[in-house]
């Protein structure tokens, strides 16, 4: 009868504590956040992540309430910003504003210091877009034909910049001299600030260019756009014609942005972020800058963004070992 008596007592006691669990959990969320957040961003100041984690951050801030302050840790194409963030507090107060790169890095090295599935959680992409094929108005060419016949004849003298080992410009490069047999020389830079810096002194030939960074020098006329990489032309530029349509079928090299944690964010701070970061891209005023910058909001889910992630790892693995890519 005791026993029975002391099981009765432990059926009571455990429905409320449980709720109490509960309710100290949505406490949690209702809290969040209580001081300002961090935003990494993997490359240096001035590209297109850069550019895309301010816009996303300033609505943010306004949103939630408390800073949401962008912070630049470039280096190893992206790797050392990753870590970062890989290594974090899982409570939500540090995020990433991620790019192509970090789906590439996982097959263009041997070893990375984070595991990109495991030690990552997605909250949301963030953009879909694409980049420019743009040269220097100095080379003497005006089509990507031109420069195809151009690579030809100076076979290990066309030299293309990038932000960095393993950065999709990178392997963008890669990509076109894979599918048009040439031989290009990639000089890898600090940031796409300083390769696109570069690129308009004339210190290389051409670049893949984020529409995002490059859309002002292209209007301006201090680089040339031979083409855009993605599948269709850019609403922004449509007399700028696809790398398909210009003599390379196939050729597409497409760019986005997401915003990630470290894995292990509790889920009610996951929920409470995606619901924030979807409303601030589709928030018209930030469309309306995505729109002049060639790039469009998507807001998605978490399990969609997480994806998509894994979807681009598998692609660029692929890519990476047909075209025999490393990191320089």
């Amino acid at each position: 009868m005791q026993r029975q008596g002391r099981i009765r007592l432990l059926l009571n006691i455990l429905p409320p504590l449980a709720a109490l669990g509960a309710h100290a959990a949505d406490g949690l969320a209702q809290s969040y956040p209580a001081r300002p957040l961090r935003m990494i961003v993997a490359i240096g100041a001035g590209g297109g992540t850069d550019v895309t984690a301010r816009i996303v951050s300033q609505k943010l801030s306004e949103q939630i309430g408390v800073p949401v302050v962008v912070e630049n840790r470039p280096g190893a194409g992206t790797i050392i910003g990753t870590e970062v963030v890989a290594k974090a507090a899982p409570d939500g107060y540090t995020l990433m504003t991620a790019s192509p790169e970090i789906s590439i890095n996982p097959s263009l090295h041997a070893k990375l210091p984070y595991d990109t599935v495991k030690d990552l959680t997605a909250i949301s992409q963030l953009t879909t877009g694409q980049y420019f094929l743009s040269t220097h108005p100095s080379v003497p060419v005006k089509t990507v034909k031109d420069l195809i016949a151009l690579a030809k004849v100076r076979p290990g003298r066309v030299t293309y910049g990038s932000s960095g080992n393993g950065s999709a410009n990178h392997l963008g490069g890669v990509l076109l001299q894979y599918m048009t047999g040439t031989t290009l020389v990639h000089v890898p830079y600090k940031s796409a600030a300083q390769a696109a810096t570069a690129l308009m002194s004339g210190e290389t030939d051409f670049m893949m260019s984020s529409t995002t960074a490059a859309i002002g020098p292209i209007k301006s006329g201090r680089l040339r756009a031979l083409a855009v990489t993605g599948p269709k032309r850019l609403a922004l530029t449509p007399e700028i014609p696809t790398g398909s349509e210009s003599g390379v079928p196939g050729y597409e090299v497409t760019g986005w942005y997401m915003m990630l944690a470290p894995a292990g964010v509790p889920r009610d701070i996951m929920t409470r972020l995606n619901s924030e970061i979807a409303k601030a891209v589709q928030s018209p005023a930030v469309k309306d800058r995505f729109a002049a910058l060639g790039t469009e909001p998507v807001g998605n889910s978490a399990e969609a963004c997480g994806e998509f992630l894994r979807a681009e790892i598998a692609k660029w693995t692929k890519v990476v070992r047909a075209a025999g890519a490393k990191a320089d």
